[in-house]
């Protein structure tokens, strides 16, 4: 019999859910993503695809920042590294996409060992800093080499043919960024109960005493920023697949923002929270755009004109809403309500 949250056997510690209830839900979960693409037209299809891509990077940088305690505003460096070598391997080299998957992986982990070896002393607002620079190092890089980049110009990017099975259409290439986004999810629930995730989360908690308890700080700072840039390359790339057009112009800075936000927003260092949060923010603006054609033409024609600066007002008002009420984001409100619901009626 199960005493409140507490796992009372070693089988409970290793199972990734520890309750017949959340099996269910996973199953019903995944039911409505294998159904999807029947129910949903286009535009929805792709707002869920973006959805996939995105938490897969929020995950990726959940890594670092979640479970390390690392702040990093570099992740657009990564995700271009990543777009690029997807692009440049498949559609110049003509490599198969799934080695072009993999090379968008490897070289943004390799040059993160780069921004993380110099930054490893670092915290904070500094190594903010620092990772921030990398992103415009990169595209300057990007810029410069036009014969490997094509430059500003871009490279065009076909929809993959991977083992014999191409995602040349909209639904099928929603189920490859919905597979990506699961095996992430698995390889980060694996990575969290391992060696690797419980020395990351003793470092974010206290350096020292990690350090103390024989953790080497510097290298698992790297594997920090390399598993972190690893998964974010490869949205990166399923990023570049699904605009079917790399250019640095379509990895703009404010991305950076978004993923930190989307921390925030969902609970830092929880992979739930991170898909929660992805959900949230990718969808606010559509949510906005609802309520604003509710509002008349005027209200229509304001964000017509203006909705870079509304997404980013958006942006700003819900992480100052979250970090004021709720700490712990949207995990937090599901930890609260599901606390309540236990422990009613002696919850006060």
């Amino acid at each position: 019999m199960r005493s409140g949250y507490y796992k009372e056997t070693i089988a409970r510690h290793v199972d990734l859910t520890d309750a017949l209830s959340q099996r269910v839900w996973i199953a019903i979960a995944l039911a409505a993503l294998a159904l999807a693409p029947l129910y949903f037209d286009y535009y929805g299809l792709s707002l869920i695809t973006l959805m996939a891509i995105t938490a897969v990077g929020a995950m990726g940088l959940n890594v670092l920042t979640g479970w390390t305690g690392l702040i990093s505003l570099g992740q657009t460096a990564f995700m271009v590294l990543g777009a690029y070598s997807y692009a440049i391997s498949t559609e110049s080299w003509g490599w198969p996409p799934l080695a072009g998957l993999a090379l968008a992986g490897i070289v943004p982990a390799l040059a993160s060992v780069v921004v993380g070896i110099p930054s490893l002393r670092l915290t904070g607002l500094y190594l903010a800093i620092t990772t921030m620079a990398s992103a415009f190092i990169v595209n300057h890089l990007v810029l410069e080499f036009d014969g490997l980049t094509n430059g500003s110009s871009g490279i065009f990017v076909n929809r993959p043919t991977i083992l014999g099975f191409a995602f040349d259409t909209d639904q099928k290439f929603y189920y490859l960024c919905i597979g990506v986004a699961l095996l992430t999810v698995l390889a980060c629930l694996n990575l969290r109960r391992s060696r690797i995730g419980r020395a990351l989360v003793a470092i974010r908690d206290n350096d020292n005493a990690a350090r103390v308890m024989g953790i080497d700080l510097r290298s698992y700072k790297i594997y920090a920023f390399m598993t972190s840039s690893f998964i974010v390359g490869i949205s990166g790339a399923l990023y570049g697949i699904f605009l079917s057009f790399v250019t640095v112009d379509g990895f703009p800075f404010l991305l950076a923002i978004e993923a930190l936000a989307i921390l925030i927003v969902g609970g830092i260092g929880s992979i739930a929270g991170a898909i929660l949060g992805a959900i949230f923010l990718v969808g606010l603006p559509e949510v906005t755009s609802m309520i604003f054609s509710l509002l008349g033409d005027g209200a229509q024609g304001l964000l017509s004109t203006s909705a870079h600066e509304i997404k980013g007002l958006l942006y700003g008002l819900v992480i100052i809403l979250f970090l004021r009420l709720q700490p712990h984001g949207l995990m937090g409100l599901w930890q609260d309500a599901r606390r309540v619901w236990t422990l009613w009626p002696l919850r006060y």
